[in-house]
């Protein structure tokens, strides 16, 4: 079936990643979640638009020049931009892209606070700012309650801008610990006079334990569309989940228990999120991915019965960073080829 597509291949399952879409959408609904896709796993105008279609209310990006690869295809009209804006030319181009659609951006300092309050400073439009907060997971963010009402407090007197809320990426499993935390904030905030609109937060590994709190609280979440082996992995899903597949060939079978693919880590990537090997080789549990280099990847198993010419589906260890890999991705309807389609915010990292 997939002999004439070109190896190594990604491969989208879009009928997989469709049920993955309307399934957890019905979770949030359920739930009482505002749900909030997070792009940078898929990276795709097609799926973003189904995500909008089946009931969430807007996307998550990480940089500029995603939004606006969305927002010129996507015919998204709802960002919310999860990374510090920080430097005069970022700024700039952020208030551009701020005509254009609804648009929400976080700050964890008054540098990066008072740098937007430099161009964004017209009452009537204010840029909405919520205070990303670090409630375990060691990224950016305030890492106390106090630190997020001074910081919502700045966000609040500056002309330009509006205080819209709390926003956090949590620690995998610690749901609790993490509820507290924004607990406590948002009502030092309400101590403070500050309304709190919104509470963000999300993950994939947690996310059927998703809840809301005391507040209007939306879930950001990515990898769920597609799953992958780290996922699998924690029991949040089933290797028939897992809309993305790395297709390859083997080109080498040095030795009854080793075989090499045409899949290193240019197309695997090298993270491990704490597993062995780099993926799982559907229908062959027994083999492990050992090793990668840039363009070999390294088969090992007891009796590795494998051909040069064979060809093999992998679950990736982490589907995002492989998404980002090739130009296009190989979209699959009914489980057979449809078409390829350009990865549109493949490398937009500004």
């Amino acid at each position: 079936m997939f002999e004439t597509i070109p190896t190594p291949a990604v491969l989208v399952d879009l009928d997989v990643a469709q049920a993955n879409i309307e399934k957890f959408q019905r979770h949030a609904d359920a739930a009482g979640l505002k749900l909030r896709p997070h792009i940078k796993t898929h990276k795709l105008p097609l799926v973003a638009k189904r995500q909008m279609a089946a009931g969430a209310v807007g996307i998550t990006c990480q940089k500029i020049s995603e939004a606006r690869a969305m927002i010129s295809q996507g015919g998204i009209d709802d960002v919310l931009l999860t990374f510090n804006i920080v430097g005069a030319d970022k700024v700039a181009a952020l208030k551009d892209l701020s005509g254009e659609v609804g648009l929400t951006v976080v700050a964890d300092s008054f540098d990066v606070v008072d740098g937007l309050a430099k161009v964004f400073d017209d009452p009537a439009a204010p840029l909405s700012v919520m205070v990303e907060c670090d409630t375990g997971a060691e990224r950016c963010g305030v890492v106390t309650p106090e630190q997020a009402v001074a910081v919502a407090s700045r966000i609040d007197a500056a002309d330009g801008l509006r205080f819209a809320g709390l926003m956090t990426y949590p620690p995998v499993g610690r749901r609790r610990a993490v509820a507290e935390w924004l607990t406590t904030a948002a009502r030092a905030c309400e101590a403070a006079g500050l309304q709190v609109p919104l509470i963000s937060t999300g993950g994939s590994p947690d996310m059927w334990d998703a809840e809301p709190l005391d507040w209007p609280t939306e879930y950001r979440i990515g990898t769920y569309i597609y799953n992958d082996r780290s996922l699998v992995q924690r029991g949040v899903c089933d290797w028939t989940d897992c809309a993305l597949t790395v297709l390859a060939t083997v080109v080498s079978v040095p030795t009854p228990d080793r075989a090499i693919i045409d899949a290193g880590s240019k197309v695997l990537t090298s993270d491990l999120l704490g597993l062995a090997g780099h993926g799982h080789v559907l229908g062959r549990p027994d083999i492990t991915i050992a090793a990668l280099s840039e363009e070999h990847g390294t088969l090992k198993a007891g009796d590795i019965d494998l051909k040069v010419g064979d060809r093999l589906r992998i679950v990736p260890n982490h589907a995002c960073v492989v998404a980002n890999m090739l130009d296009h991705v190989q979209l699959l309807e009914g489980g057979a080829p449809h078409k390829a389609m350009a990865v549109t915010a493949r490398g937009l990292v500004w």
